[in-house]
């Protein structure tokens, strides 16, 4: 559904236990990240700012939306302001000329605390519930037994776990962020820091959680609880009845992740690929969408073993999942929902997966360019993934080109056959605007497969040239008979 539908859906239901509307003219109201730690302790809701609480569209002011954005954005990810911090995103719409700011915020699978406090959603709006330890301690036993991850296994020790995979995820994210809250903690205290060791409200004891055990955990604590827990790669092209390659993983999940990348490399074509003028790699970004999609959104509780599987109709992947839906997934009415939030913010720290529901926009986007086909996508008790591989890139091209080659390209394809510079083709065709050249023709043509630059290690080298590829030269056999020299 188009954003601007669920907004207007959205106002005509009103102010209730899952919508709410904030004036915002100029700056952020002071109560924002209080109704943002409701929805989140609660069943999850949409924050729309720009709106007064009768449902009028007054409007963010346009010289402060950008300012509100930002200020927003930094908030939610401060624990000063949100603890456990959370990854939101703000989106901008247009309606009857004004400016409006939506947030979808999930439901957390983590009791959260806005400046020290407790809030709690109801139908009247934000509830500070922190002084009421009933209210409290049910909440915390209601996010606990709603979400497998955060069972919470009072013998498990610090000496149960792999202290040099915990150190690899603290480098991680040193790495990606300087000063990172991890890089002086102790490996209990990022535990903590990271929701991954906890009280048992039942027992009142503490310790670390299912999730906490499965990123960091030794094998054999894994496996000891539990025995179903593995990860299946398989390579199935020759033989089909069995198979050509497997990687049989049952350990934690961030070498888990690794293990998959690494068997994506050695079995997938990566065809060069320009985004801009960056070159980059259509497989690694299928692959860390994949496997990070197989890691975070599993049911752990299922014994079904997930599976990624490369043969001969193309690229397949299937986990156990806890629906909050059925049937394909379509990327443009698509509302992301966290299975495992607290195993999904392990992974976004340390670089492994990005802001919750980008991951099925980036698939569409690399799938279509890899093998010239969307994804298939399916909810269910099972979730399943599917690229179709029907035929080479090459043949795929051939067959498409006969309606959208241009006559230009055909020109450059034959003038290419031995290389030139980007002056050079662009000066032959007689286009006069670099970037122009760069983007309608370059570029498009070098993602096409049908041109090469003879540097790939850099791009802007001075002395780049590009030259007609095979699958150029088919394109000009196809159409001309022959590239016309």
């Amino acid at each position: 559904m188009p954003l601007i539908n669920t907004i207007q859906q959205a106002i005509s239901r009103g102010e209730g236990l899952t919508v709410e509307f904030k004036k915002c003219k100029s700056v952020l109201n002071k109560d924002v990240f209080e109704s943002v730690c409701a929805f989140l302790n609660r069943a999850g809701g949409e924050l729309l700012l720009g709106v007064n609480d009768n449902g009028t569209i007054e409007g963010v002011s346009p010289d402060a939306v950008q300012k509100i954005k930002e200020e927003f954005v930094t908030s939610i990810n401060n624990p000063q302001k949100i603890n456990p911090p959370v990854y939101l995103s703000i989106e901008e719409i247009k309606i009857e000329g004004k400016h409006i700011l939506y947030v979808y915020i999930p439901e957390s699978s983590q009791v959260h605390y806005c400046k020290g406090k407790i809030y709690d959603r109801n139908e009247d709006g934000d509830l500070d519930i922190t002084n009421h330890q009933n209210i409290v301690a049910n909440m915390f036993l209601r996010k606990q037994k709603g979400h497998s991850e955060n069972e919470v296994y009072i013998h498990a020790e610090m000496s149960d776990l792999n202290p040099e995979v915990i150190d690899y995820a603290r480098k991680l994210a040193t790495v990606r962020q300087k000063q990172h809250p991890w890089e002086n903690l102790s490996d209990l205290e990022l535990l903590q820091s990271a929701g991954l060791y906890k009280k048992d409200w039942e027992s009142g004891k503490y310790g670390v959680t299912l999730g906490g055990i499965l990123l960091f955990g030794k094998d054999a604590t894994i496996l000891s609880v539990l025995s179903h827990h593995r990860t299946d790669a398989i390579l199935r092209k020759e033989n089909v009845d069995r198979y050509d390659d497997r990687d049989f993983i049952e350990t934690n999940l961030i070498h888990s992740f690794d293990r998959l990348i690494a068997f994506g490399i050695k079995h997938l074509n990566d065809p060069f690929y320009l985004e801009k003028e960056t070159r980059i790699s259509l497989r690694d970004n299928i692959m860390r969408e994949i496997s990070s999609n197989i890691l975070i959104h599993r049911e752990y509780m299922n014994a079904f073993p997930a599976k990624l599987i490369i043969d001969n109709e193309g690229l397949k992947t299937e986990n156990a999942n806890r629906p909050h839906g059925y049937g394909a997934i379509n990327p443009n009415q698509f509302t992301p929902f966290p299975k495992n939030p607290t195993i999904a913010k392990v992974f976004r720290e340390i670089g492994r997966a990005d802001e919750l529901g980008s991951g099925v926009r980036n698939l569409f986007k690399y799938c279509k360019a890899y093998a010239k086909n969307d994804p298939q996508l399916v909810e269910g008790d099972i979730f399943k993934f599917f690229l179709p591989f029907t035929q080479q890139v090459t043949q795929q091209v051939t067959q498409q080109v006969t309606q959208q080659v241009k006559e230009k390209e055909l020109e450059l394809l034959k003038y290419a056959f031995n290389p030139k510079s980007r002056q050079d083709l662009q000066e032959f065709i007689g286009i006069k605007d670099r970037e122009y050249f760069r983007n309608n023709y370059l570029n498009a043509m070098i993602n096409h497969g049908w041109l090469a630059p003879t540097n790939t290690s850099s791009f802007t080298a001075p002395n780049q040239q590009y030259y007609t590829t095979e699958a150029g030269k088919e394109i000009l056999n196809e159409l001309l008979g022959g590239h016309g020299e």
